[in-house]
């Protein structure tokens, strides 16, 4: 295979490049405003008092779902991560930002193609006297095409640096529906056992209504008392077996939602479900830490920093118009009118050379881009400030939910212990004959409300503690999942 001399290119080239090199290798400006982490004001404590579970130390709450010591809503975590639809788009769109980043990091590198064609061409016979009138020739051609833009002012390397920045603001979201999707599995799991022990309540005391309609009933036909008691006994256990559907109905809707937050049908959830156990309370110590620990646990607000990181670098991909871009193209070809003269060294064709463009006038759009990106800074750095106030604002929610609802649950301990004994006491009055129905009625219902109450802020309890542990970023450094192309169940 002959040998190819390499082209030298020629002192006007060298002096093109010269200023352009000595200023690259000695350092050049880069456009636009090195970014510094955003500086955010927190409180130095909560101002929520703690509950007695709860203090301000460390938190560790990567894995806070297995404090409530519920294996079945452990296994319903597990499938949620691995089967969840949301977490999935979330993941697949971390690929596709990492896959952007390679894109901008690609553009700091030169660019070479490699191509040929062939092509046969005829001479018009009817255009002169040419010789080559009426003949038909073949042209070959190979060769390969290279450009690379000297990034002299630091406009390819702001875009780069955004680029950076926005994929790992993609992961940080990713991490935040991670983290609603923990929640949101656990808040429905609360549901259901919740409206399960509800049930549970509505159908002992339907038992208990339903002995004193047979009560009131016996002592009708033994003519002690009006047919009265009977009808309003009667009417009293309707009511409450009119409970139970509704109570039903949204448990079959709290279970169909669990289903496809793990990502399966309604079957396979109820299976899963199994025999209620009560509902989950949290039963061991945690830390919560301090307000400014928010700032790296909860990834919304991480997200938040990391656009703004992305878009002050977008100051400079803009700010880099103004300045003169430097490109250094070139093209070695082979052509032949035979295929069998294409490698020869005569049949070589090339051009080298530096060009430069230089927008001198655009009528002030560049520097109209630049006021742009200017204040979308402005307003991802308020949009950061905002994700702080936002998280600080959850977490005391959450922590007055739970002190406010446990001080309303010993209230309702209180209150179902009183209506038990009251409806022990009345119904042997009733007995007795030392008091009307009217009593028991009031007892009966009074209890069935207190205990109803009870379970629902059982439920509630359990729910402000999943809030908690959602607004201090618990369990935001799992990995992605691996996620099944296809589900048969």
């Amino acid at each position: 295979m002959p040998v190819f001399p390499n082209p030298a290119p020629s002192s006007a080239v060298t002096r093109f490049l010269a200023a352009p090199a000595a200023c690259l290798f000695a350092g050049c400006m880069v456009v636009g405003t090195d970014y510094t982490d955003p500086s955010a004001i927190t409180p130095d404590t909560w101002h929520q008092s703690l509950a007695a579970d709860l203090h301000s130390g460390s938190s560790s709450l990567e894995s806070w779902w297995t404090r409530f010591n519920d294996p079945t809503l452990n296994r319903l975590v597990d499938t949620a991560r691995s089967s969840n639809r949301d977490i999935a788009i979330a993941a697949e769109r971390v690929t596709e930002a990492k896959a952007a980043r390679g894109i901008a990091r690609s553009q700091l590198f030169p660019s070479l193609d490699f191509g040929g064609g062939v092509s046969r061409n005829r001479s018009s016979e009817n255009t002169g006297s040419s010789l080559a009138a009426g003949k038909t020739t073949d042209f070959w051609s190979t060769g390969l095409d290279a450009g690379w833009e000297a990034d002299l002012f630091g406009g390819v390397r702001r875009s780069v640096e955004a680029a950076d920045a926005s994929a790992e603001g993609v992961e940080e979201v990713y991490r935040d529906t991670l983290v609603s999707l923990l929640a949101e599995v656990a808040y429905n799991y609360i549901q259901v056992r919740t409206l399960e022990e509800r049930i549970r309540i509505a159908e002992t005391n339907i038992k208990n209504q339903q002995e004193s309609v047979g009560l009131t009933q016996d002592r009708l036909d033994a003519g002690i008392v009006p047919e009265l008691d009977v009808s309003q006994a009667s009417s009293n256990l309707a009511n409450t077996k009119a409970v139970v559907p509704s109570l039903r109905n949204q448990r079959s809707i709290a279970v169909n939602r669990l289903a496809t937050l793990i990502g399966r049908y309604p079957s396979a959830a109820e299976s899963m479900l199994g025999k209620s156990k009560g509902i989950p309370v949290p039963s061991r110590s945690a830390g919560i830490g301090i307000p400014a620990d928010l700032l790296r646990a909860r990834p919304d607000i991480r997200a938040a920093e990391r656009n703004l990181a992305a878009q002050t670098a977008l100051i400079g991909v803009a700010e880099a118009d103004l300045y003169p871009r430097f490109t250094l193209a070139g093209t070695f070809q082979l052509q032949a009118l035979d295929a069998e003269n294409l490698l020869e060294s005569r049949s070589r064709n090339y051009s080298f050379g530096p060009s430069f463009r230089w927008n001198i006038f655009s009528a002030g759009r560049i520097q109209s881009q630049i006021a742009i990106e200017e204040s979308r800074t402005k307003q991802a750095y308020y949009a950061y400030q905002n994700a702080v106030l936002k998280g600080v604002e959850e977490v005391e929610n959450s922590l007055a939910s739970v002190a406010n609802e446990r001080e309303r649950l010993a209230a309702l301990n209180d209150a179902v212990e009183a209506s038990a004994k009251t409806v022990s006491l009345v119904t042997d009055n009733y007995r007795e004959g030392l008091i009307d129905f009217q009593n028991v009625l009031d007892a009966q219902r009074t209890i069935f409300a207190n205990e109803d109450s009870r379970a629902v802020s059982q439920g509630q309890i359990a729910v402000a503690y999943v809030s908690l542990y959602k607004a201090l970023g618990g369990g935001t450094r799992m990995r992605p999942p691996k996620v099944a192309s296809q589900d048969k169940s």
